[in-house]
């Protein structure tokens, strides 16, 4: 006669741990990508009270030594125009970021002003408080 064992072992794997962890990276991410600038380029800013409530999708900034960027990409500054005109297409809320370092001429700024005004694009201009 046989002598049968009452010890089995189990060849399930538990999930729960698994879930855990996978819900704590989730929980850090999420944090982290709160954090994060999306708007790349960092420049001087001039100081502002003023606030608005719009979240423009698409930046654009001229750095001090008058380079030019449409969200993190640089571009020339003779194709601004091309570069945020096809930022903006898929958006149907038009307005961009204008990030501008306040050493920057005022030529310069008042240039981008007219392109985003001859495409009917609204120009929020990013100011630091003081």
């Amino acid at each position: 006669m046989p002598i049968k064992s009452s010890n089995k072992v189990s060849v399930e794997f538990n999930m729960a741990s698994l879930t855990d962890i996978v819900f704590l990276l989730l929980i850090f991410f999420i944090v982290l990508s709160t954090l994060i600038n999306p708007y790349g380029e960092k420049v001087d800013l001039p100081n502002s009270t003023s606030r608005t409530s719009d979240k423009p999708s698409v930046s654009v900034t001229i750095k001090k030594d008058l380079s030019y960027y449409v969200g993190a990409k640089k571009i020339n500054p003779e194709q601004v125009e091309s570069e945020l005109v096809m930022a903006l297409e898929n958006n149907e809320n038009k307005t961009a970021v204008l990030y501008v370092d306040e050493s920057v001429p005022t030529g310069f700024t008042v240039n981008l002003l007219g392109v985003a005004r001859k495409n009917q694009i609204e120009i929020v201009l990013a100011t630091e408080a003081p």
